[in-house]
C-alpha cells in the first residue's frame, strides 16, 4: 500500500527488523535502506534522521518495530513522527510491525505508543503468538484509504481484491474473534500479567546463577547472553549473534523457566 502510495519512496528498517521486511523489498522491488539498530533493539533514531535528511525529497516509508523479533524493543513512533515534522515531511507512510507486542499492550497499563493513533498508517499483528492460534496467521489493519488505492473490484467473486495473493485465510479473524471472545478484556489483562510476572521471575532466577538477564518495559522477552549449542539445540532457543531468548508465553510455567534456566546456566555460554 505504501509503494502504491508513494512509487518513487525509500523504505526504511533498521537491521533489528525482522528479516522477511528485506525479502519484502525484493519482492516489491522497491528502494530501502536499513537503518543502525541501537544495543538494546530499538532503531538508531539519529541514524534515521541523518539518512531521511540526505533524501527528503523522496516521500519516506518507514517501517517501525511495535517489539523487535530478539529484544522485544518498541521503536517509539513519537520520536520518529519528530524527525519528519523537523524536516516539514507530510507525505510518508508509518508501517508498524506488531507481530507479538500487539496483542501485549493493549492490555498494559502505561503502554508506548502503538496504534493508529500514534500515526500508524497500518499495522500486522500475528495470530500465532499471544493469542496461541493452531495454525501461522496474521492480519494487517489499515487505513480505508490506503487500501482502497490498491482494491480491484471483481465481479465474479463478489468483492473487491486487496491481496497480492488474490485471496486470503478467512479461518484467520475467526480464531482472532472466538480468542477475544473466549477471553474478554479483563482475560488478556490477567494473561498479560501473568506473563509479565513470569518474565520477571525469569529475569530473578538467571540472577541465582549470575547471569544477567533482561526484558523491555511491556515485554515478554527475556534476553540473556547466548547459551551453548547443546541447550539451543534442545530447547530451540532463538539466538542471535551474542544473545538469546525466551518468551513467557501464558501456557509457560515457573517449573518450565526453572529447568531451561537450570540448563542454561549450567551449560554455560556458547559461540
Amino acid at each position: 500500500m505504501a509503494r502504491e502510495a508513494f512509487p518513487n519512496g525509500i523504505i526504511y528498517f533498521s537491521e533489528h527488523t525482522h528479516y522477511s521486511a528485506a525479502k519484502l523489498v525484493r519482492v516489491l522491488g522497491a528502494r530501502s535502506i536499513m537503518i543502525r539498530g541501537q544495543e538494546n533493539g530499538e532503531i538508531d533514531y539519529e541514524d534515521l534522521k541523518a539518512t531521511i535528511e540526505l533524501h527528503r525529497d523522496v516521500p519516506p516509508i518507514i517501517l517501525a518495530n511495535i517489539g523487535t523479533t530478539m529484544h522485544g524493543a518498541v521503536d517509539n513512533l513519537d520520536r520518529i513522527r519528530d524527525i519528519l515534522k523537523s524536516f516539514a515531511i507530510s507525505r510518508y507512510y508509518l508501517h508498524a510491525d506488531a507481530a507479538l507486542s500487539g496483542m501485549l499492550l493493549p492490555w498494559v497499563d502505561n503502554p508506548q505508543p502503538f496504534a493508529f493513533d500514534s500515526g500508524l498508517d497500518s499495522v500486522s499483528v500475528s495470530g500465532h503468538k499471544f493469542i496461541g492460534s493452531p495454525m501461522p496467521c496474521g492480519v494487517v489493519l489499515a487505513k480505508r484509504a490506503n487500501v482502497d488505492r490498491v482494491a480491484q473490484s471483481v465481479e465474479y467473486v463478489g468483492c473487491s481484491d486487496t491481496t497480492i495473493a488474490g485471496s486470503r485465510n478467512a479461518i484467520t479473524p475467526i480464531i482472532l474473534w472466538l480468542a477475544i471472545q473466549r477471553w474478554g478484556e479483563e482475560g488478556f489483562r490477567a494473561r498479560m500479567q501473568y506473563s509479565l510476572d513470569l518474565a520477571d521471575y525469569a529475569i530473578e532466577k538467571f540472577a541465582e546463577y549470575g547471569v544477567r538477564a533482561w526484558r523491555h518495559p511491556n515485554s515478554i522477552t527475556v534476553v540473556f547472553p547466548r547459551p551453548a549449542k547443546s541447550v539451543i539445540q534442545r530447547w530451540q532457543i532463538a539466538p542471535s549473534e551474542s544473545i538469546a531468548h525466551i518468551i513467557t508465553m501464558p501456557h509457560v510455567t515457573t517449573e518450565m523457566v526453572d529447568k531451561v534456566v537450570s540448563e542454561i546456566a549450567s551449560a554455560g555460554e556458547g559461540s
